[in-house]
């Protein structure tokens, strides 16, 4: 028997749901809100969640990042009333298992949740990989342990693997952990920079040529498709093969076999391919401008790097790494970094990548010199300028913010809200503004019990929150209905 949480704030859906769950023999466990559901899967044996994204208290989207970061973390269901392509898009990235619109068939529901059920006990159940041998590649973000998942089955299989990412993301450097992991990792890895192939040696370059097959060709040349036997063979920036190339490119990688310039017979060349691109592939196809039948051929294994920008989590120690590296290199002292050094990284958008922050680290490295210390002010201007606007922009919104609190409320446009219990009492001020707000709230859930004399319809309707919202804010500030 498995258990599945159920994280929804309406009460219909959350039983309907535990009678789902419970006439396929699994235990249910029931959620109103984003916090109590989180609660539950730390508290772990959670298998699979269905997760609503508008909670009462929270996006569920937002916390996806937490979930997946835990340990045997649950398979998502995304289960909501709200579909959204971006919000689609953004929960597949995050590895949920299905994204489901309500109202959703009871046996489309039940099928989605058998299925993650079975995939994962078999993900459970099966023997542990061997573990990656990931040297130079440093993150720690739920997105770089995603991405560790995908390079581990690619380097299971012998099929093509398609790296798509933003340029400086680190895409040669996954593919050839692919190949460190894999049965080839004794063979070569041979690169190809497809972006530099000129039209006129290309053929040569790639397939090789005879002796006296054309002016200066003074002897044999093995070309870089027989170089790969054995080996790998890397397709760096795939998106810039011309047309002509494509065509014959797909014959090579079909059946292996080709035939150099100048050449009579055929040879063959055992390779196991890897193609990176930061090019969209899909939208080119359509253009016209890249071969439908090639990108199949690509597409086997699709490995996605995240920009740095959306695994800012791993930027400190993205430089901690490169400086240990460049200090071991000038046999110097490790270094010491102020703290505003790491929040002027932080506040940059980082438009090249992991490859723009090496090159920015390298430059404070040289600009600190002998220094202990590496200061925010031994960045590039560009870097400490993104950091000033980021402290300006701040120092705005509190500004904005204490005026608004300040300013006299204006008169209502829209009907007034219940009304708040009467005689209210007052907190001091002393307290911290959170646990102000708690007592606050705690205060007034109790004059609302005592009012409405535990009538659990009338505080509904009093404090216009919905039912199954109203009985999570009585049980975070313990207090029971007619509780005085």
């Amino acid at each position: 028997m498995s258990t599945v949480l159920v994280i929804d704030d309406d009460e219909r859906i959350l039983e309907t749901m535990r009678r789902v769950i419970e006439r396929m023999g699994h235990s249910a466990v029931l959620a109103p809100t984003l916090s109590l559901g989180m609660e539950e899967i730390a508290h772990g044996g959670v298998d699979v969640v269905f997760l609503d994204i508008r909670l009462p208290d929270g996006n569920g989207l937002d916390a996806l990042p937490r979930i997946k970061a835990l340990r045997e973390a649950p398979e998502v269901i995304i289960l909501t009333g709200q579909g959204d392509p971006d919000g689609a898009e953004l929960a597949i990235q995050e590895g949920v298992w299905d994204y489901l619109v309500k109202p959703t068939p009871i046996q489309g529901t039940m099928l989605s949740l058998e299925r993650a059920l079975r995939y994962r006990q078999e993900k459970l159940s099966a023997q542990a990989p061997a573990e990656l041998d990931l040297e130079g590649v440093v993150g720690l973000s739920p997105r770089m342990k995603a991405c560790y998942e995908e390079i581990g089955r690619a380097a299971r299989t012998a099929a093509p693997v398609l790296i798509c990412g933003e340029t400086g993301t680190g895409k040669e450097l996954v593919a050839r952990t692919v190949h460190a992991n894999s049965e080839r990792r004794g063979g070569p890895f041979v690169v190809i920079d497809c972006a530099s192939l000129t039209e006129n040696l290309v053929e040569s370059a790639l397939f090789g040529h005879k002796k006296g097959s054309f002016t200066g060709a003074t002897s044999d040349r093995t070309g870089l498709v027989a170089l790969a036997n054995g080996g790998t063979l890397f397709l760096d920036e795939v998106g810039e093969m011309t047309l002509s190339l494509q065509k014959a490119f797909l014959r090579v990688l079909q059946e292996r076999r080709f035939r150099p310039v100048g050449g009579v017979r055929e040879e063959s060349s055992d390779f196991r391919l890897i193609a990176a691109t930061n090019r969209d592939l899909e939208e080119m196809v359509e253009e016209g401008a890249f071969r439908q039948d090639l990108y199949f051929r690509l597409k086997t294994f699709v490995i996605l790097l995240p920009a740095l920008r959306e695994r800012t989590q791993d930027i400190k120690l993205l430089t901690m790494y490169h400086i240990a590296a460049l200090c071991e290199q000038a046999g110097l002292p490790p270094k010491r970094y102020d703290p505003e050094f790491f929040d002027a990284l932080a506040a940059y958008s980082w438009p090249g990548n992991v490859r723009e922050l090496f090159g920015v680290v390298e430059a404070a490295f040289h600009a600190a010199g002998q220094s202990q210390m590496l200061y925010a002010r031994h960045l590039p201007q560009e870097v400490r300028i993104a950091l000033a606007r980021a402290n300006l922009a701040a120092k705005t919104r509190e500004s904005a913010e204490e005026a608004a609190l300040a300013a006299p409320f204006p008169a209502a446009r829209h009907p007034s809200p219940p009304a708040a219990p009467e005689g209210l009492p007052e907190p001091g001020t002393g307290l911290p503004l959170k646990a102000f707000k708690d007592e606050m709230e705690r205060r007034y859930l109790a004059a609302l019990s005592r009012e409405t004399g535990g009538d659990v319809d009338a505080m509904i309707r009093r404090s216009g929150v919905s039912k199954s919202h109203l009985y999570a804010l009585l049980k975070k500030a313990g207090v029971t209905p007619s509780q005085g």
